[in-house]
C-alpha cells in the first residue's frame, strides 16, 4: 500500500514538473516571437527613416569651436575632432511623422544613428518612432532638458537591444578595440536650432542609480563635485579636460537588469547661430 501511495506522489510531482517544463516553454517562445516580431517593426520603421532622411555635412565657415577654460597638450586627439564637420538633417520629413522629433544623433564606432524624440521619460520606453506601441522603444531625451540651448547635462537614453539596434551597439565603448581607437570618442547631435559635437571622456558601468541623471546645479561646487565624480568612475582614461564651464552629454541604457552602461561627453563645437 504504502509503495503504491508512493508510486502516485512520484507520477504527481513529475507531471507538475512537466506542465511547469511546459509553461517556461510556452512563455519562453512567446517572448521570443514577441522579440522578434518588435524587432522587425523598428527594422521597418528604420528603414522608412533612412530612406527619407537627408543628412550632410556642414561646412566649417558656419562652425565654432568651444572656448576651452584650460590649455590642452598638442598631441591630444581634441585638435584632431575640432577638424570633423558636424551634420545638417532636414527635419521636415521626421516632423511629419513624429512632431516629437527634437534631434539626431550619431555615436561614432557604434550603430546608432537615430533621430531623438522627447515626451515624458515613460512612454517612448515602450513606443517606436511612428509611435506604434513598441517594446524595442526608440531613443529620447530627458523631459527636463532643451536642446535649443542645452544644459549644463543633457541625458539620452534608450533600450539596449540584443540585436544592436537603439542604444543596443552602446556596448561597444567597453570593448578595447573601441576605447583603444581614438576616432571613436565622439558624439554628433544635430537639431533643427544647431548642430553639436561632443568629445567622450568618461564611460562606465554602475549599479543602477540616478545620481548621474541631474540636468542642471545650483552652484559651481556641485556641478566640479559631480564633474570629479563621473569622470573618476571611467573604466578608461580618455585624457579630456573637464571643469564647470563645459556643457556635458550623457547617454544611459540598460546594460543588464541591474546595471547601467553611461557615456559622458563634453561639447567642444557647434554651428553659429
Amino acid at each position: 500500500m504504502k509503495k503504491i501511495r508512493k508510486i502516485k506522489w512520484l507520477n504527481i510531482i513529475l507531471i507538475l514538473l512537466f506542465l511547469i517544463s511546459a509553461i517556461i516553454f510556452i512563455i519562453s517562445i512567446t517572448n521570443i516571437v514577441k522579440w522578434q516580431f518588435d524587432n522587425n517593426k523598428t527594422s521597418n520603421v528604420v528603414k522608412k527613416i533612412e530612406e527619407n532622411t537627408s543628412i550632410k555635412e556642414i561646412d566649417d565657415n558656419n562652425t565654432e569651436i568651444i572656448k576651452q577654460e584650460e590649455k590642452i597638450d598638442k598631441n591630444s586627439p581634441y585638435w584632431d575632432y575640432i577638424k570633423i564637420k558636424l551634420i545638417d538633417v532636414n527635419f521636415n520629413v521626421l516632423k511629419e511623422i513624429n512632431k516629437d522629433t527634437v534631434g539626431w544623433i550619431q555615436v561614432a564606432g557604434t550603430n546608432i544613428n537615430y533621430p531623438v524624440v522627447q515626451d515624458n521619460n515613460t512612454y517612448y520606453l515602450n513606443h517606436s518612432f511612428d509611435k506604434t506601441f513598441n517594446n524595442a522603444g526608440w531613443v529620447f531625451v530627458d523631459y527636463r532638458n532643451n536642446l535649443d540651448s542645452f544644459d549644463q547635462n543633457t541625458i539620452i537614453y534608450a533600450h539596449g537591444r540584443k540585436d544592436t539596434t537603439m542604444f543596443g551597439s552602446l556596448k561597444n565603448v567597453i570593448k578595447n578595440s573601441w576605447l583603444e581607437n581614438k576616432d571613436n570618442h565622439i558624439i554628433k547631435l544635430a537639431t533643427e536650432e544647431n548642430s553639436t559635437l561632443w568629445q567622450i571622456f568618461s564611460v562606465y558601468i554602475i549599479d543602477t542609480t540616478n545620481d548621474y541623471l541631474i540636468t542642471n546645479f545650483s552652484n559651481e561646487k556641485d556641478y566640479n563635485n559631480f564633474l570629479n565624480k563621473i569622470t573618476k568612475r571611467s573604466i578608461y582614461n580618455f585624457n579630456t579636460n573637464i571643469n564647470n564651464e563645459d556643457k556635458i552629454l550623457t547617454l544611459s541604457t540598460c546594460y543588464n537588469q541591474t546595471q547601467k552602461l553611461v557615456v559622458h561627453a563634453k561639447l567642444i563645437k557647434k554651428t553659429i547661430k
